[in-house]
């Protein structure tokens, strides 16, 4: 069932359930932080519409910077104007930043610590016909190892927003993922937001779970449903929204391994480096348990429809109703 203490969206199993672009959440917070804080700016590098953007340029556009195609410069720019005291968060696709303009982002933001937010936008293999080009499968496990820097992954537009409004009032530089595509409203208004703790959105109705399904981003409601139809086949799980990858919440972690002795993690980029070896570094320090992957198997993208991606890389409910079922045959001679 899901968690009733956090008042999660009851439609999001409906087919008609409600939907929006994750990164259109974070336009709205960052409109909101901008609202509250005069020191918030934003620069973008030639996609302010497709990166949701444009509502604080509207507003603000005395505190919007329009770069061009220069993600080079939106880095070191950001950084500079952070070091006047400004709160700057920058955007374009995650191809391009991080993907472009790693080393400036490690030199002048990491190495320095500035407090600057990087947005990447359109994410992960749901870009869909964009092609293997444009699809960043490689950008958690870039940013997660930087020094200095958090990684965050909101599962839905709400919680995008609220990340946003508290990445805006943290310290530390911060890498915000964002995907392309309309998805499921997971959370509500009234769902509470704790930065940085990881969140049990799904439980068994009594006793404890025998499969721990941990996601993050978009592919948190796929994890829902694949734990639905884990339920009617008699498997009792626990989903865990993990949307910060770093730094992240161990303590959630360890418990959920205690409970279950056994792991699915799931995620829109590649094994390697992501979500889910941040998990495996967790475990194998505290509580090794059994996993399984769930996530791009060391391949490029390729042009093709969203979810027909999905399926085609193994994302889909299928695939994580079979990594859990694997997982716990594991679990059993283990």
């Amino acid at each position: 069932m899901l968690n009733p203490k956090l008042k999660l969206n009851p439609k999001l199993f409906n087919p008609d359930a409600e939907q929006a672009p994750i990164r259109k959440g974070f336009g709205k917070g960052l409109l909101r932080a901008g609202e509250e804080n005069p020191q918030v700016v934003a620069l973008c590098a030639d996609l302010t519409e497709s990166t949701h953007m444009n509502l604080f340029a509207e507003k603000f556009p005395e505190r919007f910077v329009e770069m061009g195609v220069a993600e080079q410069d939106l880095a070191t720019v950001s950084s500079g104007m952070s070091a006047m005291g400004k709160i700057p968060f920058c955007s374009s696709y995650a191809m391009f930043s991080p993907g472009r303009n790693w080393e400036q982002i490690r030199t002048t933001i990491a190495y320095n610590d500035r407090k600057v937010v990087l947005v990447g936008s359109h994410a992960g293999v749901s870009v869909g016909p964009d092609g293997g080009t444009h699809q960043a499968l490689e950008d958690m496990a870039i940013m997660r190892t930087m020094p200095n820097m958090d990684v965050v992954s909101p599962c839905d537009a709400l919680e995008a927003e609220r990340a946003t409004l508290a990445l805006a009032k943290t310290k530390r530089p911060a890498y915000l993922r964002l995907a392309r595509e309309k998805t499921p409203i997971i959370t509500t208004e009234e769902t509470p937001y704790k930065h940085g703790k990881a969140e049990i959105y799904w439980m068994p109705d009594i006793g404890l779970a025998q499969v721990g399904i941990i996601a993050t981003g978009a592919l948190v409601h796929r994890a829902l449903l694949a734990a639905k139809e884990l339920e009617g086949k008699g498997i009792k799980t626990k989903v865990l929204n993990l949307a910060v990858v770093k730094p992240i919440d161990a303590e959630e972690i360890i418990a959920l391994a205690k409970e279950t002795k056994a792991i699915v993690t799931v995620e829109e980029h590649q094994i390697m480096g992501g979500m889910g070896s941040a998990v495996s570094e967790v475990l194998s320090q505290n509580y090794p348990v059994p996993m399984e992957f769930v996530g791009v198997q060391d391949k490029f993208g390729q042009s093709g429809k969203p979810d027909e991606l999905i399926e085609h890389y193994g994302m889909g409910v299928s695939h994580i109703v079979s990594s859990a079922e694997k997982v716990l045959k594991r679990k059993a001679t283990y």
